[in-house]
């Protein structure tokens, strides 16, 4: 009976993505997408021309990190979709999404000269690294981690944790 009752376990995530409350999520981020490109390309060109030099290479290799987090999501909201739209199997979202990465960081925590760029840049900054916070949680519940599953399957074997420390620190 147990057995049972754990093959029809849905997660909550899984759930939400296939749900009409997914057009809320799929919005945001598309939106956010287009308000990005709209900004880069106008008032964002015109604002990073009064940039110091340095704030200026900031903005630069910061607008690029903005720029690849928003494919990502979108390209990750895409696949949800047609999941949905039932134009790819769950099979078919599962292998194209491991070429998504939900992690692209941020110098905002890291570098104060941030604090300087301009205020609508760091707005769609904050709003992108939500977002992303939110997909990435989303996305762990529905797939969960390849990666930390081997890691808890070599944590089982001790000489498998020992040899992985060392790979870790020899960096091999």
């Amino acid at each position: 009976m147990i057995e049972a009752e754990r093959s029809v376990t849905v997660s909550l995530a899984e759930r939400r993505i296939l749900s009409p409350l997914f057009k809320g999520l799929y919005d945001e981020g598309m939106g956010l997408v287009e308000q990005a490109a709209s900004y880069l390309d106008g008032e964002g060109r015109a604002a990073a021309k009064t940039l110091t030099r340095e704030e200026a290479t900031l903005y630069a290799a910061e607008s690029m990190r903005l720029t690849t987090r928003l494919m990502q999501l979108a390209s990750w909201l895409l696949l949800q979709r047609a999941a949905n739209a039932g134009e790819m199997t769950r099979d078919q979202v599962s292998a194209e999404k491991a070429k998504v990465r939900l992690d692209t960081g941020s110098a905002r925590e890291e570098v104060a000269l941030f604090g300087r760029l301009p205020e609508t840049f760091q707005d769609l900054v904050d709003r992108s690294l939500s977002l992303q916070a939110r997909v990435h949680r989303m996305d762990q519940e529905i797939y969960g981690d390849g990666a930390s599953s081997a890691v808890r399957r070599a944590n089982d074997n001790p000489v498998s944790e020992q040899i992985m420390l060392l790979k870790t620190a020899f960096g091999r």
